[in-house]
C-alpha cells in the first residue's frame, strides 16, 4: 500500500512539475525507472516479448499499444497481425534493449509492463512508437501508465493519415 500512494505522489509531481520527485533517498519512484541492457530472447507476438533479467525469462509487455492477435489461442489471425510479430521481431530480437517503468509493473497476466528502446547504430529507437508510426499497432493506453500517450496517439493519427500498415491494408 506505502508503494502505490508514494507512486501516486510521485505521479501527481511528474504531472503538475514535469520532473521525477525520489520519494526515499536512494530508491527509484514507483512512476518509471529502467534496466539497461536486458536482453530480448524471444518475440511472443506483436506486443509480448520474453526478456531475460538477471539470468531469468520475463514476459513483458509493451506499454500503450495494441498489435492484432496473431497467437492468440482459439482465435484466428487477424489482419496485419503476422507482419505486426515480423515486424516486433525485426526490431528487436536477440538484441539488448532498455526499459522504461511507468506506474504499474504488472499487468494482470504477470507480465512486465514496459517501454521498450533499442540502442544501435548511433540511434536510440522507440520501439513501442516505432510500431505505431509504421502501422503495425494501434495507441492504447490504461491509466495509470500514460507517461508517452500523447506521443503515441500523434504517431498513429500520423500513420493513419499516410495509410501506413494495418491502416491501409486492413478494413476497419
Amino acid at each position: 500500500m506505502r508503494r502505490r500512494i508514494l507512486g501516486l505522489i510521485a505521479l501527481v509531481a511528474l504531472l503538475v512539475t514535469g520532473c521525477d520527485v525520489e520519494t526515499t533517498p536512494g530508491t527509484t519512484p514507483a512512476s518509471g525507472d529502467s534496466d539497461d541492457g536486458v536482453r530480448v530472447v524471444r518475440v511472443v507476438d506483436g506486443d509480448t516479448i520474453v526478456v531475460e533479467i538477471d539470468g531469468r525469462e520475463e514476459r513483458l509487455r509493451y506499454i500503450g499499444v495494441d498489435t492484432p492477435e496473431s497467437v492468440q489461442p482459439n482465435t484466428p489471425v487477424e489482419c496485419f497481425g503476422r507482419e505486426a510479430s515480423a515486424e516486433n521481431a525485426r526490431l528487436v530480437e536477440g538484441k539488448r534493449v532498455e526499459l522504461e517503468r511507468d506506474t504499474s509493473n504488472r499487468d494482470r497476466f504477470d507480465r512486465l509492463l514496459r517501454y521498450v528502446y533499442v540502442v544501435e547504430d548511433g540511434q536510440r529507437i522507440f520501439v513501442n512508437q516505432a510500431l505505431v508510426a509504421n502501422g503495425f499497432a494501434y495507441a492504447s493506453t490504461f491509466p495509470p501508465d500514460v507517461r508517452h500517450e500523447d506521443t503515441l496517439r500523434a504517431a498513429q493519427r500520423e500513420a493513419r493519415d499516410e495509410s501506413r500498415g494495418l491502416w491501409g491494408a486492413c478494413t476497419p
